[in-house]
């Protein structure tokens, strides 16, 4: 499967212009909704993909996802029996429905299975997670869940307009990182054409104190990626001790103010 994924992965990006371009992955954490007013808007879609989104695909298999839930209030809670498995063009991904019960900012997180790359030789694990607002109570979003790599928001990352900039702290093992590398991408939704390969990935650094900053210039889905690479290699398929990437992903939607 992972085979196919290559071969359709190099027959977008030839289409694109972009075959000499390395693009990059991330783990897609995708709320229908990021602000739940009231109870009638309380059942929430969440879509998880492997993939490249601002090239629009292909989807990369996933695996079992090792960890999956959300934090509310700073308590934890295990959703890894709501996963609905699925498929699109043959490579496995998941989905689940989540109704939100109580106010205050949902911290949904996402854990997926290590992924071999065999094009980059290594394995790639990308902690990921996403902020959902219930009820109006507008607390708890800069909360921290205790991943490996994770980034704190210093910008609330929901009700954000077009144009504002979405500024946050790569922590590793819960420290800042100082020089760290951040990808950044739009979730194309079909309606532009990156003019060049280095326009479909955005990169940052981080300062000395691990803070990164970022204007989106379009609505739409942001994802950022904070990539760190692990102390300790990991055996491939193969059984081959390779390298392994770390990501720490959040994902923020800005609306255009109309």
């Amino acid at each position: 499967m992972h085979t196919l994924s290559g071969v359709l992965r190099g027959l977008i990006l030839a289409v694109c212009g972009y075959s000499t371009v390395a693009v990059a992955h991330f783990q897609e954490l995708i709320p229908s909704q990021t602000i739940v007013a009231g109870p009638d808007q309380a059942e929430i879609e969440l879509a998880m993909r492997f993939t490249h989104p601002m090239a629009g695909g292909p989807v990369m298999s996933m695996g079992q996802p090792a960890r999956f839930g959300v934090q509310v209030a700073g308590q934890q809670q295990g959703l890894e029996a709501l996963l609905k498995p699925g498929q699109h063009q043959g490579e496995e991904l998941f989905s689940t429905n989540y109704r939100l019960q109580r106010p205050g900012d949902h911290i949904f997180y996402l854990e997926p299975a290590p992924y071999w790359e065999p094009g980059e030789r290594k394995m790639i694990i990308h902690y990921t997670k996403v902020v959902v607002d219930a009820f109006g109570a507008g607390d708890g979003w800069d909360a921290m869940v205790g991943l490996p790599v994770e980034i704190e928001p210093l910008v609330r990352p929901y009700g954000v307009w077009t144009g504002n900039s979405f500024r946050g702290v790569v922590r590793y093992k819960g420290k800042p990182v100082a020089n760290a590398k951040v990808e950044v991408e739009w979730r194309n939704d079909g309606s532009m054409k990156a003019p060049a390969g280095p326009y479909v990935t955005q990169v940052i650094k981080t300062d000395a104190q691990g803070v990164f900053s970022y204007t989106a210039p379009r609505a739409g889905w942001w994802g950022f990626a904070a990539l760190i690479e692990a102390e300790q290699p990991m055996k491939n398929p193969a059984g081959e001790l390779v390298p392994v990437e770390l990501g720490g992903l959040i994902w923020v939607k800005f609306v255009d103010m109309q």
